[in-house]
């Protein structure tokens, strides 16, 4: 293992892969990775690699619709993934271990997907399709207006998820208010468990485009002011109502977009606590850093970098633009998968 991989575990930083990539997750749990998450960008890169070229050859000549065929792949790689974690999930009793499996991107789409109450009744039953029959599996929901609301039925279901897509304080209360009420119908928490997935590097890209009055001491550091925030309140809600697992914020999106950032940085900034989805390229360049890594999870910049962020980053504003790019990116992904199976069928034809 990596020395420096090695000193940022021993923070208390729970590192999950961004990617279900069979070897890829093999070799990461040998570097002491306790996790994975999946999406569609993972699942069309995969696809296109041409690993999967058989399995999907027994599937165009088994019938099976482009829809069909990405939804019984992505099933097949976060199942696979889920074997080489299971015995994490077993070891701490069902508090890690765990892979995430994204539900229908497309229900988001502002043209082609669902009503509101469709979309909610919907993400509510692929949540629990597709968490059937596995222990270690969190299902993402979207911090989205119907994500939100389904997650009651969802979590009363007994299904453990993981909320994604959440820039700002406003959605991750909704979100974990409305996990909250879903596991107050549980009869047994024993095995209750939700994670909430904050994304940071899209907030700094935001604030550089839309507030660039930020001063060089602020600018580059909202994403990850914000992210403590979150993570300050998830420490302080769950002390208060205590669970057998812990319920964890997940820092997502951790890839850096300013060339001039080295690309540890908000690896670096978020150490110490929780669990840290990083793109492979960002585990790569940590491992090769010869960084020793230390618990900075619960330090915030000065009181005057805090009250100029304040200040000056309207977070309403923040959130509609992020969540409309975001919903976007959330869907355009799932349409690339399927239009790169359907080349993928005229090819293996």
């Amino acid at each position: 293992m990596s020395s420096s991989i090695a000193s940022l575990l021993e923070t208390g930083t729970q590192l999950w892969l961004d990617s279900v990539d069979p070897d890829l997750v093999r070799a990461a749990r040998a570097q002491g990775f306790t996790g994975a998450t999946s999406n569609p960008v993972i699942i069309s890169g995969l696809i296109a690699s041409g690993r999967f070229d058989d399995r999907l050859r027994d599937l165009v000549a088994a019938s099976a619709t482009n829809e069909e065929i990405a939804w019984r792949l992505a099933d097949h790689l976060v199942s696979d993934a889920e074997g080489v974690f299971q015995p994490v999930w077993c070891d701490g009793g069902g508090d890690d271990g765990y892979v995430s499996f994204e539900v229908d991107p497309l229900l988001e789409d502002p043209e082609t997907g669902p009503p509101h109450d469709e979309r909610v009744a919907r993400y509510v039953e692929l949540a629990r399709q597709w968490a059937r029959g596995h222990d270690n599996r969190l299902i993402k929901v979207p911090a989205t207006p119907a994500g939100i609301e389904a997650l009651e039925p969802i979590v009363a279901a007994g299904v453990n998820v993981n909320v994604t897509l959440i820039f700002t304080l406003r959605q991750y209360e909704a979100a974990r208010d409305a996990v909250w009420r879903g596991a107050a119908r549980l009869g047994d928490l024993s095995r209750f468990k939700s994670v909430y997935s904050v994304f940071i590097s899209r907030v700094d890209v935001y604030t550089a485009r839309h507030v660039p009055e930020l001063s060089p001491a602020a600018q580059g550091q909202v994403g990850i002011v914000n992210a403590k925030r979150m993570w300050q309140a998830n420490q302080s809600f769950w002390q208060e109502h205590k669970t057998p697992l812990r319920q964890q914020i997940v820092f997502a999106s951790t890839g850096t977009k300013n060339p001039d950032d080295p690309p540890w940085k908000y690896v670096a900034a978020l150490a110490g606590s929780d669990i840290q989805t990083n793109p492979p390229q960002t585990n790569d360049a940590v491992a090769e850093s010869g960084l020793t890594f230390q618990r900075t999870v619960d330090r915030l910049p000065a009181d005057e970098v805090l009250a100029e962020i304040d200040a000056k980053v309207d977070m309403e504003r923040l959130e509609a633009v992020l969540m409309e790019e975001g919903i976007a990116k959330f869907a355009e992904p799932q349409r690339a998968l399927l239009a790169g199976i359907e080349s993928k069928r005229a090819a293996l034809r």
